[in-house]
């Protein structure tokens, strides 16, 4: 028997709002300012995202020899093509995308979350 199920998968920023906002942009939804300091996504398939306002915040560091991403969302898409231009035109940014062999990307969202674009 499970001891709990998933609620939120709340993301660290300094400005939910602009995530948000890109986040529904990218899986639906509309963002809804639930406090001062944090947004959620009303309406959009799927687990509930939530954006709280972290001060201080430091965005995550790539993986490399020095440490492993951690955490990361895997965002399912049709065409990869058309789901990259669109993410980057968002403010996404290219974190590994090199191998269009693949059937996934890598990109950091303006806060600098990393997330896959994988084909379904």
């Amino acid at each position: 028997m499970a001891i709990a199920r998933l609620g939120t998968v709340v993301l660290d920023c300094p400005d939910p709002r602009a995530l948000a906002e890109f986040y529904a942009a990218v899986v639906g939804g509309t963002p809804n300012r639930a406090a001062d300091y944090w947004y959620e996504l009303a309406g959009q398939p799927g687990a509930p995202l939530a954006f709280q306002e972290s001060p201080g915040y430091a965005r995550p560091s790539w993986p490399g020899p020095d440490g492993a991403q951690q955490f990361h969302l895997d965002l399912t898409v049709d065409d990869l093509d058309a789901a990259e231009r669109e993410v980057l035109k968002l403010g996404a940014t290219v974190l590994d995308a090199d191998d269009r062999t693949r059937s996934w990307r890598v990109y950091a969202d303006p806060a600098g979350h990393p997330f896959c674009l994988c084909a379904c």
